[in-house]
């Protein structure tokens, strides 16, 4: 790992720790590098009615909007207690999509660090963004 992906696998593992997952039991960790340079994590926090659930990715995303970021996500990574690591979920890739754009990496990690890593592109082609819209 590069320092980047250090800083943003503490800060997905740090996020992790603090995960409402009492449904699933997926623990789920993410950080958000913004082009600001600020770093921003969340935690999956489910629900009982299932929709009401709020991905990791999604939750450091908000923060870093709410908090008045650059809108230009540079680096995301997701951390899991699974063995291979998890990508973002579809709603996810949808969101990260809306502050993505072709340079934008996503690194995918488990609690052993070990690492994949991916260009957005590769992982959601043809993404629905506000481009559409013009």
């Amino acid at each position: 790992m590069n320092d980047t992906q250090k800083k943003l696998f503490e800060a997905a593992c740090k996020a992790q720790k603090k995960a409402h997952a009492p449904y699933s039991d997926a623990l789920i960790g993410a950080a958000v590098l913004m082009s600001d340079g600020q770093i921003f994590n969340g935690c999956n926090v489910e629900n009982a009615s299932y929709g009401g659930t709020v991905c990791a990715e999604r939750v450091a995303i908000f923060k870093a909007v709410s908090e008045g970021a650059q809108k230009l996500i540079k680096e995301v990574l997701v951390v899991s207690d699974a063995e291979k690591p998890w990508p973002p979920c579809g709603f996810c890739r949808q969101v990260i999509a809306e502050f993505a754009n072709e340079h934008t990496v996503i690194h995918t990690a488990n609690l052993q660090g070990k690492i994949k890593t991916f260009q957005f592109p590769e992982i959601f082609p043809e993404a629905f963004t506000p481009k559409h819209l013009d």
